[in-house]
């Protein structure tokens, strides 16, 4: 009888490990930027959640410095990330202005500032951090 107890505890066991492996990840939805977020050019964006709500969106708000040609200004006010919760205080997505786009990761370091990787060719990367405006 005992011997049976203990096969039963460990295939319990097993079980619930293999459930919990296969169960799908969630992430805290609580810590998710939203507002208007600056660099330090002054180019802003303003993100929210969107979709399922763990979706990040952002808008262009504001283009400085040597980006802000005619063609780029025409895409301030209009959503220009898309990006899926990859892990808690990350997104990747898609950063899309006109016929151009970016790989784009979206991290939260805090409550006040999200960094922006945008990639193109899989290898051109570069970070920018945005300070949330006051």
């Amino acid at each position: 009888m005992e011997i049976t107890m203990n096969i039963l505890k460990t295939t319990f066991a097993v079980t619930a490990l293999c459930a919990s492996l296969a169960a799908p990840a969630v992430f805290a939805q609580e810590a998710i930027p939203t507002g208007v977020f600056v660099d330090e050019w002054g180019t802003s964006f303003e993100f929210q959640a969107c979709g399922d709500g763990t979706t990040l969106c952002a808008v262009l708000t504001n283009l400085e410095g040597e980006s802000a040609t005619e063609d780029n200004l025409a895409f301030v006010g209009k959503q220009v990330i898309e990006a899926e919760q990859v892990a808690e205080n990350e997104w990747q997505g898609e950063l899309v202005a006109g016929g151009l786009s970016a790989a784009a990761t979206i991290t939260m370091v805090s409550e006040n500032t999200v960094e922006i990787q945008g990639c193109r060719a899989g290898i051109l990367c570069q970070t920018l951090s945005y300070n949330k405006a006051s």
